[in-house]
């Protein structure tokens, strides 16, 4: 079975790197598709989506984050990623933080995401702490897994001929949040189970995920005040 390779690199944010790792994401609408399904989807559906950051080594606002990992859970009005429509509309979300982290690090990894994520976690409605997993394989196998607890997961696996449909598919939609290497991927599994949206959803057996690696310098002074829901 033939693999297909869709790469797309990412410009650097132009900062030494003080956090590094690894990311996935997948959303409620094809990111490698045929114009006639992208066009048939926008402003429909894809509004909604999970990202996931598992931190290998660094520290962000000079907190040691080094093998923790936290998920951004988001819920819009329109189409993620729409170039025609850019800005983000209405969008609410929910963090979850590994539930090994300190309580210092969980205001880290917090902010951390909302920084990454920009407008779609700007509006954050809920946090929580949970056991987070995160296990990917070589880059280039696009093979990921990440689940938070009960409340959500993503599992993706690289795109063969046989996922194509019309013959005409190209990489449709860019990854949600900066990176320094993505690759589109198929996304296996993709569900959010919590509380805070008013919805949840399980969105499997799409070709709508990516996976990638980040690095990024961060904010030396950590803030306070944060709320993490059981």
């Amino acid at each position: 079975m033939k693999t297909l390779i869709l790469a797309l690199s990412i410009a650097g944010l132009g900062m030494a790197a003080d956090i590094r790792g690894e990311y996935v994401e997948a959303r409620t609408a094809d990111i490698y598709t045929g114009p006639c399904f992208a066009n048939s989807e926008v402003e429909l559906t894809g509004n909604l989506a999970v990202l996931g950051w598992k931190i290998e080594k660094g520290a962000w606002h000079g907190v040691a984050l080094d093998g923790l990992s936290v998920v951004g859970v988001v819920r819009a009005e329109t189409t993620l990623g729409d170039f025609m429509h850019p800005d983000v509309v209405g969008a609410r979300a929910v963090i979850i933080v590994d539930e090994r982290a300190t309580a210092e690090q969980r205001i880290a990894l917090s902010q951390f995401a909302k920084q990454m994520g920009g407008d779609l976690l700007k509006n954050v409605v809920r946090t929580d702490a949970r056991p987070i997993s995160f296990s990917t394989g070589d880059m280039h196998s696009r093979q990921a897994k990440m689940v938070a607890g009960e409340l959500a997961k993503v599992e993706t696996r690289a795109l063969e001929e046989t996922d194509k449909i019309c013959h005409n598919e190209a990489v449709w939609y860019k990854p949600l949040t900066e990176l320094q290497h993505a690759m589109a991927a198929y996304t296996v599994e993709q569900s959010y189970q919590g509380k805070g949206l008013n919805t949840t959803w399980s969105y499997p057996g799409k070709r709508s995920a990516y996976v990638g690696t980040f690095s990024v310098s961060g904010p030396s002074v950590v803030e306070t005040g944060e709320d993490f829901s059981k």
